[in-house]
């Protein structure tokens, strides 16, 4: 028999597992709480937990748009809010902020599982999506009044909003090229103007650059590259400044620390469309920041910096003595450099640098104890009268704008007669002023000094103006004060005021003209009971007869359609509704002939009624648009980016929806103003473009603009929609040179 083997036989192995399936979500929330319990040690982070697994059971199944689980854009969130060291509660919230919106979860059952303040906050920064909206600017519309009116009770729901906006910016280039401009215009219109008034520097900034990246892209690339290419001597610069200052500092016993920073990408861009400038003379595109121990020695600092380098008159700013409304402090200053170059210097305490850059959330950060902001900061006092001008805004629209308008950066100072300081918008006018002393003031308001000088109501004012009101009792104010007010609260008085005057005026002409049309068809009014009467009226949509009037007096319907309504028998409709409205908007010589109308424009729902585009801002095909009924005129028709809109829209009875009509050949005349470097061949590289785009010249000027070392183009040119005209700016602008390309509107 053959020797058994000597070989051993190895027994089998267990099969090795798999490695563990990786968890990138999990390892991002892992790395939060990290990050918290370096700033929170002593902190229960089990809620945030819990929290984290709700919302992550809820989002299984979603997925965002770059590909990646949904659940990393709430932790993201998160991140951010524990960045600018927030407490646990906003971290929840950050995780939970998508739940109700976007899943089957309500608020009701985030209260039950997470208690009632951070349901609060979850319902505050959730949008009024499931619910029925007219339009969605309407749902736009309320979702901000919603989220305001949440902000002045827990300021956490706006930080947990902005967190949300900065994570989705920088996740903007996933999303088609519609949403990303629609997200970005928000974004900057809104969101950057929230974040500037909170005093949050570093949110503001970033938001802003991400939102001028989608909007601006050409801009954008050419104003990145600009900065790039100086980036090497610029930094060179600041290195040799640094230690120059450093050792005078030094010399006079001021301890500080020094950084310097190059000006943002938007900031270059909005000081290049404001100024008409190029990037060379941009006095503050580099800048020193020298951060103190004290206040004293930041002025101590500056006569330093004035005793080294020659200041430029007029641009030193003491916001330290008067902070600006966001309670930004600093002084400012722009210096001529040793070999000619200019740059700005900024001086302040670590506490003022520290609010500069985190605005309201630094309260989190650094006391303790307290649920941050104290109830009378004066960030959260604007807050609150924000929301108390725009209680009576119903109009969506209106909403909107004069919201935009709230959240423009405060940058006049002013003051009483008796030194009080009242920061008010840039340009805003006497009128404005008197509204923000007292609506009493504004209302009786006949006249103003400026300086010691009686200037008109209408003038601008500036930095450091003396401003004193002079009233006359029983004075009213103007509908043309509408045109040149800056802030919402004096819009939103005066319009008060005028639409109770005009809506008296409008009744009664209605009523006598209903009355005159009666004798007319031999129509007794006083055997119509009221009840009637009012039930006509709700067939128009109005609950009182009055309403009713006031929309006859506004030329909105015409007698005939109410009397065929209240008498059937003895007026017959035998003219359509939409000619009879033709024939009478107005009780004094109403315009008849329809080929006044313009063909291309119709009111919604009504094809021949009178409509003509407004001259002032003209309305091209393609761009959004709205009706204005004026008496005697028929429907005047506006951009809604016409100046004059809000002017006219003081009384939301006569506005009345419109729409394009149809396709037409006919061109659109545009007036552009170009401004460029003044150079040989610029004027031929326009018209090479308006040649290409097949656009017309209907007339062009051209003269050289000596402040600013460069040319202003002049020219109306045909276009057949809003979308050649955006081709044909954009291919301007692309031109080397061209330093901004403008739409004139009037």
């Amino acid at each position: 028999m053959p020797p058994e083997s000597s070989t051993a036989v190895n027994p089998p192995q267990p099969p090795v597992p798999p490695p563990a399936p990786i968890d990138p979500v999990g390892k991002l929330y892992d790395e939060l709480e990290a990050k918290i319990r370096e700033y929170r040690p002593k902190d229960d982070l089990a809620p945030l937990r819990k929290a984290f697994e709700f919302a992550r059971r809820y989002h299984q199944n979603q997925i965002r748009d770059s590909g990646e689980p949904y659940m990393a854009h709430p932790v993201m969130v998160a991140h951010i809010l524990a960045d600018m060291r927030m407490d646990v509660v906003a971290m929840e919230t950050g995780l939970l902020h998508d739940v109700v919106e976007d899943t089957s979860v309500t608020v009701d059952q985030v209260r039950k599982e997470f208690g009632e303040e951070v349901a609060r906050c979850v319902d505050g920064v959730t949008k009024l999506s499931k619910l029925d909206f007219s339009s969605a600017e309407e749902r736009q519309a309320e979702s901000f009044r919603k989220m305001l009116l949440a902000m002045v009770e827990d300021i956490r729901v706006i930080m947990v909003k902005l967190a949300d906006r900065l994570h989705n910016m920088r996740t903007l280039g996933y999303l088609s090229p519609e949403r990303r401009e629609r997200i970005a215009r928000e974004t900057i219109e809104i969101y950057a103007p929230i974040a500037h008034r909170l005093g949050m520097g570093k949110v503001r900034g970033e938001l802003e650059d991400l939102a001028f990246q989608h909007l601006e892209p050409d801009a954008y690339k050419e104003i990145v590259a600009a900065i790039e290419n100086r980036r090497h001597s610029n930094q060179e610069f600041l290195d040799d400044i640094r230690l120059t200052v450093e050792a005078e500092l030094r010399r006079e016993g001021i301890v500080a620390r020094i950084d310097g920073r190059v000006k943002r990408p938007y900031s270059v861009f909005q000081k290049l469309r404001r100024q008409k400038i190029t990037v060379d003379q941009v006095y503050d595109l580099m800048a020193l920041r020298i951060i103190t121990d004290s206040l004293k020695d930041c002025y101590a600092a500056l006569g330093v910096i004035h005793n080294k380098w020659r200041p430029i008159p007029g641009r030193i700013k003491d916001f330290i003595a008067i902070p600006r409304p966001n309670l930004y402090q600093s002084l400012h200053t722009s210096v001529v450099g040793p070999q000619g170059q200019t740059f700005e210097v900024q001086i302040r305490t670590e506490e003022m640098h520290r609010i500069a850059e985190e605005g309201i959330a630094a309260h989190w950060k650094y006391k303790e104890g307290r649920r941050g902001p104290a109830a009378d900061d004066q960030r959260i006092t604007w807050l609150r009268h924000l929301i108390e001008w725009q209680r009576d805004v119903s109009d969506p629209t209106e909403f909107m704008s004069t919201l935009k308008v709230d959240l423009y950066p405060e940058e006049v100072y002013t003051f009483t007669p008796r030194g009080k300081v009242l920061v008010l918008p840039r340009d805003a006018t006497p009128i404005d002023f008197a509204y923000a002393i007292h609506s009493d003031v504004g209302a009786t308001c006949n006249g103003a000094k400026v300086n010691g000088r009686i200037v008109p109501l209408r003038s601008a004012l500036k930095n450091g103006d003396v401003v004193e009101i002079m009233t006359q009792p029983g004075h009213e104010p103007s509908k043309d004060w509408l045109a040149f007010v800056k802030t919402a609260r004096a819009r939103n008085k005066i319009k008060h005021v005028i639409n109770a005057s005009e809506r008296i005026k409008a009744i009664d002409i209605g009523q006598k003209y209903l009355e005159k049309e009666a004798r007319r068809f031999g129509v007794q009014l006083g055997k119509i009971g009221k009840g009637e009467l009012e039930k006509v009226a709700a067939a128009y949509g109005y609950s009182k007869a009055e309403d009713l009037y006031a929309a006859l007096g506004y030329g909105r319907y015409s007698a005939r359609q109410v009397l065929s309504k209240l008498a059937p028998e003895i007026v017959s409709e035998e003219a359509s509704e939409t000619k009879a409205a033709l024939e009478a908007p107005a009780p004094v010589g109403a315009p008849n002939r329809q080929q006044d109308a313009d063909s291309v424009i119709k009111v919604r729902g009504c094809d021949e009624l009178l409509v003509y585009r407004a001259k002032c801002c003209n309305p091209i095909r393609g761009e959004a648009i709205v009706g204005y009924v004026t008496r005697g005129k028929g429907v005047a028709v506006h951009s809604k980016m016409c100046p004059n809109v809000q002017n006219l829209m003081y009384d939301a009875e006569r506005k009345i929806e419109v729409e394009w009509a149809r396709a037409t050949e006919d061109p659109f005349p545009v007036r552009l103003a170009v401004h460029t470097d003044d150079r040989p061949g610029m004027l031929n590289q326009l018209t090479s473009v308006l040649f290409s785009e097949s656009a017309n010249i209907r007339s062009l000027e051209a003269k050289t603009n000596l402040d600013h070392d460069g040319a202003l183009v002049e020219m109306t040119v045909d276009v057949r929609d809003k979308k050649q005209l955006e081709k044909l700016v954009s291919a301007m602008r692309r031109i080397s040179g061209v330093r901004d390309v403008e739409r004139l509107l009037h």
